[in-house]
C-alpha cells in the first residue's frame, strides 16, 4: 500500500503548527473546490487536501500518522502498522463521507473514522465519546473463536501540552466466525463520562492479517494446491491443508491447472459456513534430472506426439 505523505500535500513541513495547517488547507481548499476551480483534476485535488488535512488538524490522528511515518521503510508498511491506535469518535471535515477517504486512510484509521460520529456537547453531565480501533486477527483466530490479548495506544496531551502515548491492555473476546470489516463493540471502554455519567464505547473493527497459505472469498476459502502432472492425469488423494487442520483429499483423474475442488462448509464458520477451495497448481519436477527420468519424458512426448495443446490458437 502507497503511503501518503499529507503534509507534502498540503504544502507543509512535518513541523508545521495548527494555524499553518489550517491556513494551507483553506488556501487549497479555495483553489480546488470543485464548485469555484477550473483545474481538470480539481474534484480530486480537493478531495486530497480534505483527507490531509482530517488528519494533521485532529491531534490522535497526526499523533498516530506521524508515528507511522518514522518506520515506513522502501514503500512499505511495518508489520502490523495500521493495530493498535486508539482514536475517539469525530466527525470528518465538512461535507466528506467515507468514500471520499483513501484506502490508505481507512487501513490506518478504520471505515469508522471516514463515516464519522458527532462529538456529543460536553454538558454538566454527559456520557463518554465512543472510541474506535483496528483489530488484526489470523484467519485461524476467525475459525476457531477464543480470547486476544490487545494493547491499544492513545494520544492524549501532557504536561506540557504536547501529544504523548498512552497505552492499555484489554481482553478481547473474537466471536467464532467473524469476518473482517464487522465491528466489535466493548461497552464502557470508550472516552470516560462526566459527572457521574456512563463512559462511551469501543468499537473494533476487525482486519485480517495476510495469511501465507489462503485466501478469503466472503465466506469462502482459497488455497493452492501444488500437484505433478501425473497426480493431475491419472487423480490422487493428498492430504490437503485447512485452517481448522489437515483432511484427504480426492483429485479426480484428468484435472486441469486452475480447477476448484470443493470441500463443502469448511469456510469461514457460520450459518451456513462457506465452503474451501483447492486450487490445483501444476507443478514440474526440478530441471535436469537421471537420465531414466528424461528417458520418461521422452516416452510420454512420444505416446502424445499427435497432440497440439495450442490448437485453439492456431484456428
Amino acid at each position: 500500500m502507497q503511503f501518503k505523505d499529507y503534509y507534502a500535500t498540503l504544502g507543509l513541513e512535518r513541523s508545521a503548527s495548527a494555524d499553518e495547517i489550517k491556513r494551507a488547507y483553506r488556501k487549497l481548499a479555495r483553489k480546488y473546490h470543485p464548485d469555484v476551480s477550473k483545474e481538470a483534476d480539481a474534484e480530486a485535488r480537493f478531495k486530497e487536501v480534505s483527507e490531509a488535512y482530517e488528519v494533521l488538524h485532529d491531534a490522535e490522528k497526526r499523533a498516530a500518522y506521524d508515528q507511522v511515518g518514522q518506520h515506513w521503510q522502501g514503500g512499505q508498511p511495518p508489520p502490523d502498522w495500521n493495530a493498535g491506535y486508539e482514536f475517539s469518535g469525530a466527525a470528518p471535515h465538512e461535507q466528506a463521507t467515507a468514500a471520499d477517504f483513501s484506502d490508505f486512510f481507512e487501513a490506518l484509521f478504520g471505515r469508522r473514522a471516514a463515516a464519522g460520529r458527532h462529538a456529543r456537547p460536553q454538558t454538566h453531565a454527559a456520557r463518554g465519546q465512543d472510541h474506535h480501533a483496528k483489530l488484526l486477527i489470523d484467519l485461524r483466530d476467525a475459525y476457531r473463536g477464543g480470547t486476544q490479548d490487545l494493547t491499544l495506544r492513545a494520544a492524549v496531551p501532557g504536561p506540557d501540552g504536547r501529544m504523548q502515548w498512552q497505552e492499555r491492555q484489554l481482553s478481547v473476546a473474537i466471536p467464532k466466525g467473524i469476518r473482517p470489516g464487522q465491528q466489535l463493540r466493548l461497552s464502557g471502554q470508550g472516552g470516560p463520562g462526566l459527572a457521574g455519567a456512563p463512559a462511551g464505547d469501543l468499537y473494533l473493527e476487525v482486519s485480517f492479517r495476510p495469511d501465507p497459505l489462503f485466501q478469503l472469498e466472503g465466506r469462502d476459502v482459497v488455497f493452492e494446491l501444488p500437484i505433478t502432472p501425473w497426480e493431475a492425469a491419472l487423480g490422487t488423494t493428498v492430504q490437503a491443508p485447512t485452517p481448522s487442520g489437515r483432511v484427504e483429499l480426492r483429485v479426480p483423474p484428468q484435472s486441469a491447472p486452475g480447477r476448484r475442488l470443493r470441500l463443502k462448509g469448511l469456510g469461514l464458520p457460520g450459518s451456513p459456513p462457506g465452503d474451501l477451495y483447492a486450487q490445483l497448481a501444476l507443478v514440474l519436477p526440478p530441471g535436469g534430472g537421471e537420465a531414466q527420468q528424461q528417458q520418461a519424458w521422452r516416452e510420454l512426448a512420444q505416446a502424445y506426439d499427435s497432440f497440439n495443446p495450442r490448437a485453439s490458437l492456431e484456428a
